[in-house]
C-alpha cells in the first residue's frame, strides 16, 4: 500500500478516536475544588438511583404549572404546532386528593395526628395542631407571598385558574422537533440580555453571527475578567443549556411509524452539540459547566436538610403511610448528598463588603428572575413545561444557598413550599440524568469505531 495512504488512514483513525473522547472531560472544575471523576462515581453509583426512585412517587411526579401565560417580552407569532410539543394535563381525579386540596386541609388535627403517629413523634402528636380560620388564612397568605425578596425565580400561582397539574412521568422531556430561529431566540435572549454580557462581546457559536476562534478568545478573556459571581451565573446558564441538550439527544425520535414511535440516543445529534471539532472547542466547556451546575444544586439539597428534618415538614398527599415513606426516602437522599466529600463552598460567593455583596446578589437575583419570565415565551408547550420546572428548580437552589447573607434580617428563615421542593428535586434529577447519559454516550462513541 502507498505509504501516503497508510499515513492518511492512521491520522483518520486517530482523529476518529479523538472525536469519540471529546465528552470524556476530566480534572478539576474552575472556581471550585472538585474533579469530574468524583462527580461521575458519586452520581452514577449513589445519587442517581435514589433520585429516580423518589421521582416516581406521587408527591414529586405531579407538578402544577401555568402554560398559558403570555410572553412578557415580545409578541409570540404562534404556538408550536408539532404534535410532540403538546402537554396532557391531569384530570382532577388523577391527582391525589391531598395534593390538589387547598392548604387549610393539610393542617387539620386528624391529618397531623396520623402523620405524627407514623413518624412516632409522640411529643408532637400530643400538641393540638388544629388552626383557627384566621390562622389558616394567614398561612395561605404566607404561602402565596413567602419570602418574595429571597426568590430567584417566579412561581406559578397555585390558586390561579389557568394553572394545571401535569404528570411529569407521562410528559417526559425529549426531542420534540422544536428548533431553529424560534428556539435560538429564547437562548439568545437569555445569553445576550441576562448574563451581564455587553453586546460588543460576541458569545461563541451564537446563531446571530459567524463566530470564529478569535471571538471565542475575546469572550473568555472578558468572562475571566468578571467577578466570580458573574462567572458562576454564566456557567450555571451554560450548564442548564448543556443538560437540556443532552436530554434531547438521549431521547431523540429515531423512527415514527404509523403504529409506533421509537425514542433513543442519537449520537450524531449529541456530537453536533458537544464534539470539540464540530463546536470549535466549545462542547467540552459546556460539559464542564454541566458539572458545575450539578455541584450547585447538590449543595442546595444539603442545605435544605435542616428544614426537611423538622417534624412539622410533611410530604402531604393524603396517604399517611406513603407520605412517611416518601419523607424517609427524601431524607435518605439528602443524607446521601451530604456524604459527598467535595461540596461547592457557597461562602466564596457574595463575600466581602456587605453592601456591595447585597447589591450584587440582587443583580443576580433579578437577572435570573428575568430568565424565568422568558420561559413563558417558549412556543413548544413541552419545552416550556420542562424549561419552567428546571429554571424554578435552579432558582430554588439559589434561594437556599443565599438566603442567609449577613445582610439578611435576623428574623428571616428558610422555608420551602411544595412547588419549590418539587421543582428542586426534579431539577437535580434532570442534571443527574444528564451525567448518567454522558456515560451512555461515551460507551456508544467507543463502539463507533
Amino acid at each position: 500500500m502507498n505509504p501516503a495512504v497508510i499515513v492518511f488512514l492512521f491520522l483518520l483513525q486517530v482523529g476518529t478516536a479523538s472525536a469519540r473522547c471529546f465528552c470524556q472531560v476530566s480534572g478539576e472544575l474552575d472556581d471550585c475544588h472538585c474533579d469530574v471523576e468524583s462527580i461521575d462515581r458519586f452520581n452514577n453509583e449513589l445519587l442517581f438511583p435514589k433520585l429516580q426512585a423518589l421521582l416516581q412517587t406521587d408527591y414529586f411526579r405531579f407538578y402544577k404549572v401555568n402554560l398559558n401565560k403570555p410572553c412578557p417580552f415580545w409578541t409570540s407569532g404562534s404556538h408550536c404546532g408539532l404534535r410532540d410539543c403538546t402537554v396532557k394535563p391531569c384530570s382532577p381525579n388523577e391527582v391525589p386528593e391531598g395534593i390538589r386540596t387547598e392548604a387549610r386541609n393539610k393542617y387539620s388535627a386528624e391529618v397531623n395526628s396520623e402523620l405524627d403517629k407514623c413518624e412516632k413523634s409522640e411529643a408532637l402528636g400530643a400538641v393540638d395542631v388544629s388552626l383557627s380560620d384566621e390562622t389558616r388564612e394567614a398561612l395561605k397568605n404566607w404561602t402565596k407571598h413567602d419570602d418574595e425578596a429571597q426568590r430567584f425565580c417566579l412561581l406559578d400561582d397555585e390558586w390561579c385558574p389557568d394553572s394545571q397539574y401535569v404528570d411529569l412521568l407521562l410528559n417526559p422531556e425529549r426531542f420534540t422537533g422544536y428548533k431553529g430561529p424560534e428556539a435560538w431566540k429564547i437562548w439568545t435572549s437569555i445569553y445576550e440580555e441576562n448574563c451581564f454580557k455587553p453586546f460588543t462581546v460576541k458569545r461563541p457559536l451564537s446563531p446571530l453571527y459567524s463566530s470564529g476562534r478569535s471571538e471565542a478568545r475575546a469572550f473568555y478573556t472578558w468572562l475571566e475578567g468578571q467577578c466570580v459571581e458573574k462567572r458562576a451565573f454564566y456557567r450555571l446558564i451554560s450548564g442548564l443549556h448543556a443538560s437540556i441538550s443532552i436530554h434531547l439527544s438521549a431521547r431523540y425520535l429515531l423512527s415514527d411509524e404509523w403504529f409506533e414511535k421509537r425514542w433513543g440516543p442519537n449520537v450524531s445529534e449529541f456530537r453536533s452539540r458537544f464534539d470539540s471539532e464540530l463546536t470549535q472547542g466549545e462542547g467540552p466547556k459546556r460539559l464542564r459547566n454541566l458539572y458545575f451546575l450539578f455541584l450547585i444544586e447538590l449543595r442546595a439539597l444539603v442545605k435544605a436538610l435542616p428544614v426537611v428534618k423538622e417534624g412539622s415538614f410533611k410530604l402531604f398527599t393524603g396517604q399517611p403511610q406513603e407520605d412517611c415513606r416518601n419523607k424517609e426516602r427524601l431524607l435518605d437522599l439528602l443524607h446521601t448528598a451530604r456524604s459527598f466529600p467535595l461540596h461547592f463552598n457557597e461562602t466564596s460567593l457574595f463575600a466581602g463588603d456587605e453592601t456591595e455583596a447585597a447589591k450584587l446578589k440582587e443583580d443576580v437575583r433579578l437577572a435570573f428572575m428575568n430568565i424565568s419570565r422568558i420561559m413563558d415565551c417558549v412556543e413548544c408547550f413541552k419545552c416550556r413545561l420542562w424549561g419552567k420546572l428546571q429554571t424554578q428548580g435552579l432558582g430554588t437552589a439559589l434561594k437556599i444557598l443565599f438566603s442567609e447573607l449577613p445582610s439578611s434580617p435576623p428574623s428571616s428563615r428558610l422555608t420551602l413550599n411544595r412547588q419549590e421542593l418539587v421543582a428542586l428535586v426534579n431539577a437535580i434529577g434532570r442534571i443527574s440524568t444528564s451525567i448518567k447519559e454522558l456515560q451512555n454516550f461515551r460507551e456508544l462513541l467507543a463502539e463507533d469505531t
